[in-house]
């Protein structure tokens, strides 16, 4: 059973919108991105620091994901009736938490504790944060909360490298992570003074993320995005030693970079809309071939800074919209089951970027980024391929009665 959602209402039954409480949620998400993927452009220095190896440090994304994902299939079943308010103010204090066991992590082994913590958020903020929008907000307004919510999301995404990259350069790494601990803290106090009361009226059931599985269309969809997230990552999370190492570029060329890739992604995200609304699958399945191209031309030509600068920006455009159409596919798919589509989508990313967090660390470790590259190239058309069959399986609009 899926828990109520119906949006707080006033005396005379009309909704009680909640724009400060939107707002909230959109700056949680930015504090959130923000931390879920700093290690990327702090891996150098965390493994020197930590006496690791850069392979290792990027582990930090893996096990974040990893938690993400059992909390995120879970989360809504282990809550129960608890207040949607209180449970978000608790995700938060982890928030403040994780950011601080990081900074002051002594070894490795607490800098991963630390980076846990963060997991279990990413988990239950995602998996609750549509549900928690069309509730405060009125029915023709949530595209808009969502939108606003989402904004938080891409502004992360713009500047949280580069941003990573330039604080860990003037204040270390581990100031570049306790930066984010006080924007969580501004999170806190705006959430526990703008929220409304949000209690549920019925338990989730634990098995409703799986249910939907057993539809052919939703289980070809959910592996093309676990391939393309998996490709995405494989790469990405190694983009700071491969142009280190490979580039030689310095940290302020390299922040550089990494803000070419946030801004062209911000323009990607405003932009991938209208593609989608003219082909969603035709749109699901360039994307990835594209990139996959992207990746192998950043193999051919590395060593050239300028030709390398120009594959990232258009990595940043295609890869930070990517996720706007398949959550329109989501939505589509699953109208009557999307909190439960979404929980499972949350699941299928987190563990993607898991899987290809490890599997690059491996191979960047073992044999360089030319494998590392190659290896997302491949998995990128393999997603391609999954967006076709996924295309295929498409159920056709019942015929209309009407006369």
């Amino acid at each position: 059973m899926q828990p109520n959602i119906s949006p707080t209402r006033d005396a005379d039954g009309g909704v009680t919108p909640s724009w400060s409480g939107v707002f909230a949620l959109s700056l949680g998400a930015f504090a959130l991105i923000a931390s879920e993927f700093m290690p990327v452009s702090l891996l150098t220095p965390i493994a020197a620091d930590l006496q690791i190896t850069e392979g290792q440090a990027g582990q930090a994304i893996s096990v974040s994901g990893a938690f993400a994902v059992l909390t995120s299939l879970f989360i809504s079943a282990l809550a129960g009736q608890l207040d949607r308010k209180l449970l978000l103010l608790a995700l938060t204090l982890v928030m403040i938490v994780s950011g601080t066991v990081v900074a002051f992590a002594p070894n490795y082994e607490i800098f991963m504790l630390g980076r846990a913590f963060i997991g279990v958020v990413i988990g239950g903020f995602w998996s609750m944060s549509a549900a928690t929008a069309m509730r405060l907000v009125p029915e023709d307004q949530v595209p808009r909360a969502l939108a606003i919510l989402n904004g938080g999301n891409a502004l992360a995404t713009v500047i949280a490298a580069p941003l990573g990259s330039f604080l860990g350069g003037l204040i270390g790494w581990r100031g570049a992570f306790f930066f984010v601990v006080p924007i969580a803290g501004i999170v806190f106090v705006w959430q526990l003074v703008s929220l409304p009361s949000m209690r549920t009226k019925s338990r989730a059931s634990a098995t409703a993320v799986f249910k939907v599985l057993k539809r052919p269309i939703v289980a070809t969809g959910m592996a093309a995005v676990s391939i393309f997230f998996m490709g995405q990552f494989a790469l990405f999370t190694y983009l700071r030693p491969f142009l280190e190492t490979v580039e030689h570029v310095n940290v302020s060329t390299l922040s550089l970079l990494l803000l070419l890739m946030g801004v062209t992604g911000f323009v990607g995200t405003s932009m991938i809309g209208r593609f989608v609304n003219d082909g969603l699958y035709r749109t699901l399945i360039a994307i990835p071939v594209l990139m996959a191209l992207i990746a192998s031309a950043l193999v051919f030509f590395g060593g050239a800074v300028s030709v390398t600068a120009v594959l990232l920006g258009l990595w940043g455009l295609f890869a930070t919209s990517a996720p706007v159409g398949w959550w329109t596919w989501v939505a589509r798919t699953l109208p009557d089951d999307a909190e439960a589509g979404g929980g499972l989508m949350v699941a299928v990313v987190q563990l993607a970027i898991t899987l290809g967090a490890v599997v690059g660390g491996i191979l960047f470790d073992t044999s360089g980024y030319v494998a590392t590259f190659g290896t997302s190239a491949i998995l990128l058309l393999l997603a391609a391929f999954l967006a076709v069959l996924t295309a295929r399986k498409v159920e056709p609009a019942p015929l209309s009665t009407a006369p």
